[in-house]
């Protein structure tokens, strides 16, 4: 092994490390393998080895392998410099372990995106769907949960894995308790605002407002964003959990996942309590109050559990302006989809508006929680970790520098037309929708996908830099904005497809029919 000061050297020339202040890091020396040896490094070399990151033992460990790789920097498929980039990259990862981690869970998720379209376009055509259209409006917004809710968790969790806070079980339990509680909080809360924002989208447009299909949304909105978020949530402590344990990144895993049954068990959720709640409206007036009161009656329960937890806490006071600006959001591509399913010339477009939506918001909650991990190995919200945090960052730079989270854009960005391409080919198969795959429509639908994640990406890349840069944690209100924004791009961009393939003469039995 070479000396210390020649490693340093080495590492300094590929810009890997750098001085920083002495109280960014204080190393563990008793587990730090470089400071086992007395007299083996001096004052000088071990300021040098302190390269600013605030994890614990796990996390001063991956730096000191870092520093006997230190040409790993350079490592990668473009060989472009930018000297605000090259700083330190805490999780070593190349462009290939990058995309064989995502693979399997972005393609799982995408199956679970196409099986959610699937049973879309079955329910749109059930009673309750027809006669309440206002149900459309919530689909968006539910199957948003898991941007707002489960994708959050996902990323809270991962980043606390990464950096060593779910070590012991006494650490796991209480992250578990809290953040169970605290979704329960929110969905109950985030599912009651959902139902009131169908209600005025359907109403402005038409001037008729029911009082007995208010209180059918809320009670069918409210027990599907509870349920569906208990077992999701459920589900993403197991995934997260599993991950560290088997050596996975659990970013690149945990958020795919939770959307590839997200979308589906809302969804199927969604139309099978609406449609009984539907059936017991006819029958037993008082049953759909009842249930908006139960859930309702529940909050003070899980206010009370997530309280007791430092980290839940402080979301609790501080995480509802995303997540209801999300929903807000999201109820306005509801609001689109409602109005263009509804005419028969485009009903076609029900089966693929969760496949889209779900898959550009399924590669950017990737890549949010990935530069959250980044920004949390470094320091705190708030400081500055020496990147060049940019109010405006270049789109060269975002795709095409050498830096490990452009890599991890390009590789996400990468999987967009293969992706879809087999999800296309899947509903094709089991005959799904009412479209057929016509190469026109195949370009048109491929164009909107790609701009979809095109700007998702972009925007991800200055988000969760300006809200760190303003003292915000990335993981609590980077991603319910992202897939927001996600389903407002998926769902107008598709609109806007299906009406131009219309007016161009793709339409009989390729379009609506």
């Amino acid at each position: 092994m070479a000396p210390v000061t020649e490693q340093m050297d080495e590492c300094a020339s590929n810009g890997v490390a750098h001085h920083v202040l002495e109280s960014h890091q204080v190393l563990d020396v008793e587990h730090s393998p470089l400071m086992a040896i007395p007299g083996f490094v001096g004052p000088k070399e071990t300021q040098l080895i302190g390269l600013g990151s605030r994890a614990n033992t796990k996390g001063v460990q991956e730096e000191d392998a870092l520093l006997e790789n230190g040409s790993q920097s350079t490592e990668g498929d473009d060989h472009t410099v930018d000297p605000a980039s090259e700083i330190v990259a805490p999780l070593k990862e190349t462009s290939f372990s990058i995309g064989l981690q995502v693979l399997f869970p972005f393609l799982l998720a995408g199956f679970g995106t196409v099986a959610a379209g699937m049973v879309l376009d079955v329910v749109q055509h059930w009673d309750v769907f027809t006669e309440v259209t206002e149900v459309f409006i919530l689909v968006p917004a539910l199957l948003g949960l898991k941007g707002n809710l489960e994708m959050t968790l996902a990323s809270r969790l991962s980043t606390a894995a990464n950096i060593g806070q779910m070590e012991t079980s006494k650490e796991k339990w209480a992250m578990i308790i809290g953040n169970m509680a605290l979704i329960q909080v929110q969905a109950t809360v985030v599912g009651f605002l959902a139902s009131i924002a169908a209600v005025i989208f359907g109403w402005i447009p038409d001037g008729i407002f029911r009082i007995d299909h208010a209180v059918l949304l809320c009670a069918s909105s409210v027990s599907t964003a509870f349920i569906a978020s208990l077992i999701l949530g459920l589900v993403m402590i197991g995934v997260i959990i599993g991950s560290k344990k088997l050596g996975i990144n659990p970013d690149n895993v945990a958020t795919p996942i939770a959307a590839s049954l997200g979308d589906l068990v809302t969804l199927a959720l969604l139309s099978g309590i609406s449609w009984g709640l539907y059936k017991e409206m006819k029958n037993h007036v008082f049953m759909n109050p009842i249930v908006c009161v139960l859930f309702i009656a529940l909050l003070p329960i899980w206010i009370v559990i997530a309280r007791r937890n430092p980290a839940t806490r402080e979301v609790l006071a501080t995480g509802w302006e995303p997540v209801i600006i999300a929903m807000a959001i999201s109820s306005v591509g509801g609001l689109i989809l409602d109005k263009t399913v509804s005419n028969p010339n485009f009903a076609g477009m029900a089966v693929f508006t969760p496949v889209i939506n779900g898959v550009g918001g399924n590669l950017v909650a990737v890549q949010a929680s990935r530069i959250s991990t980044y920004l949390h190995m470094l320091g705190t919200p708030g400081e500055d970790p020496g990147l060049g945090i940019r109010k405006c960052p270049n789109p060269c730079w975002t795709f095409f520098s050498s830096d490990v989270n452009s890599r991890s854009t390009r590789v996400l960005f990468l999987l967009v037309v293969p992706g879809h391409l087999v999800f296309l080919y899947t509903i094709n198969s089991m005959q799904g929708g009412h479209t057929t795959m016509t190469l026109i429509f195949i370009v048109f639908y491929m164009t909107a996908a790609l701009l979809q994640v095109l700007v998702l990406l972009y925007i991800a890349n200055w988000m969760v830099r300006w809200m760190w840069g303003r003292g915000m944690d990335p993981d609590n209100f980077s991603i319910p904005y992202l897939t927001a924004l996600g389903d407002l791009l998926g769902t107008g961009l598709l609109a806007l497809s299906f009406h131009v393939l219309w007016l161009i003469g793709d339409r009989d039995t390729d379009v609506g029919d």
